[in-house]
């Protein structure tokens, strides 16, 4: 199905939706501040080398020092590798190998490597509060079908596909990698890719490779070789695919950045590339600022009158399917099964969008004929198999529920632009103001048994004072004769409903 793809810039953000016939069918965000270290591959230098816990820590050049465990250093990993060259051991300091020549991983980390050493190293984990960045000298590079093993010979596939796939697809591999050198293994959502795709792939990691390597040869230490691609890069090598007529870009230079990297990597993906000019925003276009708003919300309408409900939660995601005001049919039996048949292709679609991963179970309308069964069922299934991501779909089980599971490639739409309610923490929803009063008035009996203070002040949200200035006012007064002691109130502006101090003063 033809697509286009609008690529809105802007320094703090880039934001990428596909459009397949007028609607958004996937939206991807990347914030500049955001963007994280892992697979970011450096020349570090040995700052120092700790026996006891068989470590080094290595400056890459930021902050602290990154970490690098002996586990990660392999014997097939050298300086020649690395560096291009051939150097004897005792000159490996200017080389950028992970390992000296002959190095065995039984052997201490203290005589594989040496503190002042240049050693190539890819990152595994972001810093986190003190701790710095923890390393590999295993240098692997993603692409979009498989992951390149520079270092190694091994051909794998991912054990996520069929096993009575594995070996075919296996020596595909081996028959497309024979010349160049260096290990892949085969993506899963490569299963059913074609060989020009793949060797467009091979091509592309590695001349990525060959880059690195000439990098590592002229680069000072604590230099960074290699940086995982941009989300507009991603977008040539990820999405773009015969079916796409266009790539739009509304800014001048990432377009140019973009037609260079293409020409150089993606020769295919060149001639797709527009600059947009227009003045009205590119994302007004189709109205992706609108789906996106629709895509944050729980309910989505359909065009028929009903409607969905989606809910995430941290095990699996729901979705409840409803009639809503639909009565379009000539029976209700007609009605359920239009308003299943139209809720399919909308689930599919919510998926995408929102990016939802995981378990997802869907509660479509109870249909008692089986031949709308099994055509709902095969539009769903039709609509998903759309989906880039990898997907599986399961019947209907015996209480009308069809489950299914779609990979988790990166956060859910909710999760990159939102964040829990300060006010519920996520419960989405939260204690009336005069359920908060009782809270309050049985506090203060609890606290009135244990201490004895000259006065009790309650400082709690606006709403939650005015109830007991009000129609709380006589409970109020009857626990402060009770316990002896007066009771007064203190509004304050920065305390959600649920919150409330009782001081003893």
């Amino acid at each position: 199905m033809a697509q286009d793809i609008l690529i809105n810039w802007s320094p703090q953000e880039t934001r990428v939706a596909v459009v397949e016939q007028g609607a958004v069918q996937d939206v991807l965000v990347e914030r500049t501040l955001e963007r994280g270290l892992v697979g970011n591959v450096y020349l570090g230098k040995v700052s120092r080398v700790l026996p006891g816990m068989q470590s080094a820590f290595i400056d890459i050049g930021l902050d602290r020092a990154a970490f690098l465990h002996v586990a990660d250093l392999m014997p097939n990993i050298n300086a020649r590798h690395a560096a291009g060259k051939d150097k004897p051991a005792a000159n490996a300091s200017a080389s950028a190998g992970a390992a000296l020549p002959g190095a065995d991983a039984a052997l201490p980390i203290e005589r594989q490597i040496f503190e002042g050493q240049s050693l190539m190293v890819q990152v595994l984990k972001d810093p986190i509060g003190t701790k710095g960045a923890r390393l590999t000298a295993q240098i692997s590079i993603a692409g979009r079908l498989l992951v390149f093993l520079p270092q190694d010979k091994h051909i794998g596939v991912s054990q996520k596909i069929p096993f009575a796939q594995r070996e075919s697809l296996r020596q595909r591999l081996v028959a497309l990698t024979e010349e160049g050198g260096g290990g892949f293994i085969l993506r899963t959502n490569a299963e059913d890719t074609s060989d020009e795709e793949l060797a467009e792939d091979i091509a592309y990691l590695r001349k990525t490779w060959a880059h690195i390597k000439n990098g590592a040869t002229r680069l000072p230490p604590a230099s960074l070789l290699y940086q995982d691609l941009t989300l507009l890069q991603r977008v040539l090598r990820d999405l773009a695919g015969a079916q796409t007529q266009a790539i739009r870009v509304d800014s001048r230079e990432q377009f140019a950045q973009l037609e260079a990297f293409a020409r150089e990597y993606m020769p295919s993906t060149q001639d797709r590339l527009q600059l947009y000019t227009g003045e009205r925003p590119i994302f007004d276009l189709h109205n992706v600022d609108e789906d996106i708003a629709r895509a944050l919300s729980r309910r989505v309408e359909l065009k028929s009158g009903g409607y969905l409900v989606i809910d995430q939660t941290e095990a699996l995601t729901t979705v409840d399917v409803n009639t809503g005001g639909y009565v379009g049919a000539r029976n209700f039996d007609d009605t359920v099964f239009r308003t299943n048949l139209e809720a399919a292709q909308a689930i599919a679609r919510q998926l995408r969008l929102r990016n939802l991963g995981g378990i997802i179970i869907v509660d479509f309308i109870d249909m008692v004929r089986d031949d709308h069964r099994e055509a709902v069922l095969s539009e769903f299934r039709k609509q998903i198999g759309r989906d880039r991501v990898k997907t599986m779909v399961g019947g209907f089980s015996q209480l009308g529920l069809v489950e299914m599971t779609r990979k988790r490639t990166r956060e859910s739409l909710a999760q990159m632009l939102t964040e829990t309610c300060p006010a519920c923490e996520g419960k989405g929803r939260v204690k009336t103001p005069r359920s908060v009063c009782y809270d309050i008035l049985r506090e203060i009996l609890r606290e009135a048994r244990a201490f004895n203070p000259r006065e009790f002040r309650i400082v709690a949200s606006s709403q939650v004072v005015e109830l007991f200035l009000d129609e709380e006012s006589a409970h109020l007064a009857g626990l402060s004769d009770f316990i002896g002691k007066p009771i007064s109130l203190q509004a304050e502006g920065s305390m959600t409903q649920e919150q409330y101090d009782i001081v003893l003063l």
